[in-house]
């Protein structure tokens, strides 16, 4: 049989279409009939499925509460440390995915596959994201954490497996993430891929107020305590050739997450070892490692700017700890939190919505977002539970409750 050369393009014709649908499928899952097009911002989460990592994007309301809204790919795929027995916080790490405000860009590390993936925010529409470029080389094994500078024009990235370290890239708007020279540094941990932990891995990358150091924090192995290595960044964003070891003040084990002490040469630590430590980075030796009664895991934290206290979250209990560190790095405990019980409470971030500042937190235990409205110091209230699990299995999005990580946040400036 012979076809006409109209007929032959019309079939052609067809058959592209038909093999571009599930393409797109693939890439983007909505979850939601209508995109909400005045939203405040968004926040984002990762599947970290081991055939197929996704980004989990919800929209954040005037009030602060939150739609989920679509799953994006990022072409990689995610991983589970070794641990016994299993369970959530697979990446044993903060920041495994991070947006910026400023430089209106999001990027998630894909722990299975060695890579990072970036994408671009759409300000109008915070959960329209799309790829820049694609996946790039983590330049080492089973990435966990990343941090952008303060504009967004660099980004760095925590390998936490048997090739363990960070590395950093400049961030381009159109072409993506380029690997920067003098920036792949070593932590020569003793450790496997996927990475073995809790103890005795890495955990949480962050840049220092004034964006002149790189830190990263290292869980120690009981009774052998952990570390933040510390690295100087230069103007042009080079890393000192070694870092600079800073142990943990007296009490303290497992330096976990790290939040920034604004105007001081100081970061909160969270210590399931202990509760918390401060580090005084500076030559003033204020460090201290402060208990939580009854804490089981408190390994996550994010500070207010409107409460000007932090807030910690715990695995094991599911509460939320408000912290107060006044002036002279003294550290309180203001209040707790009870979050639904067996939730498994884990990454979590704070953003400023209307005037007032909202903590959103993974509970991946409960496949639900919780969102507190942080009041005033002392005063939270939740004002939702999102839960997941029904929309995800809607739109055909697989979540695991033992894979689910990370909380970052984007609110229009």
């Amino acid at each position: 049989m012979q076809l006409s050369f109209a007929t032959l393009a019309s079939i052609l014709a067809a058959s592209s279409l038909a093999s571009a649908v599930p393409l797109q499928r693939r890439g983007t899952k909505m979850m939601t009939s209508q995109t909400r097009l005045n939203a405040a911002g968004a926040v984002y989460f990762i599947t970290n499925e081991p055939d197929e990592n996704m980004i989990i994007a919800a929209s954040i309301n005037s009030d602060g509460t939150l739609n989920l809204d679509r799953a994006v790919g990022t072409n990689g795929r995610g991983s589970h440390g070794l641990t016994d027995p299993l369970g959530p916080d697979a990446l044993f790490s903060q920041g495994s995915i991070k947006a910026s405000a400023k430089g209106q860009v999001l990027a998630t590390v894909n722990a299975g596959s060695n890579t990072v993936s970036l994408f671009s925010i759409d300000p109008k529409t915070p959960t329209n994201i799309k790829p820049i470029g694609g996946p790039v080389s983590s330049e080492g094994e089973f990435p966990m954490s990343l941090a952008f500078n303060s504009h967004g024009s660099r980004l760095c990235v925590l390998n936490g497996g048997t090739v363990n370290g960070v590395n950093c890239y400049t961030v381009d708007k159109k072409t993506g993430l380029a690997a920067m020279p003098n920036t792949l540094r070593s932590l020569s941990l003793n450790q496997t891929t996927p990475a073995t932990g809790p103890a005795g891995s890495a955990s949480h990358l962050v840049f220092s107020e004034d964006g002149k150091q790189l830190m990263a924090s290292v869980k120690g192995v009981p009774p052998n305590p952990g570390m933040i290595a510390v690295w100087d960044v230069a103007d042009d964003g080079t890393l000192s050739a070694d870092f600079n070891a800073v142990a943990p003040p007296e009490g303290g084990l497992l330096p976990f997450s790290m939040t920034v002490i604004p105007g001081k040469n100081a970061v909160l630590s969270t210590d399931p070892g202990v509760g918390f430590d401060v580090f005084d980075l500076s030559s003033g030796n204020k460090s201290s490692a402060v208990k939580i009664d009854g804490q089981n895991a408190t390994c996550w934290s994010s500070f207010s700017t409107k409460t000007g206290n932090f807030y910690l979250t715990d695995i094991g209990t599911s509460l939320v700890t408000e912290v107060h560190v006044d002036d002279d790095l003294k550290a309180s405990i203001v209040n707790q939190y009870q979050q639904v019980k067996s939730g498994d409470t884990i990454d979590n971030d704070i953003v400023t919505v209307n005037g007032k500042d909202y903590m959103y937190t993974l509970a991946p235990g409960a496949q639900s977002i919780e969102v507190l409205a942080l009041n005033a110091p002392g005063d939270a209230k939740r004002v939702q539970l999102l839960n997941m699990s029904g929309p995800t299995k809607a739109a055909g999005v697989t979540i695991n409750a033992n894979n689910l990580q990370g909380m970052t946040a984007f609110v229009r400036q």
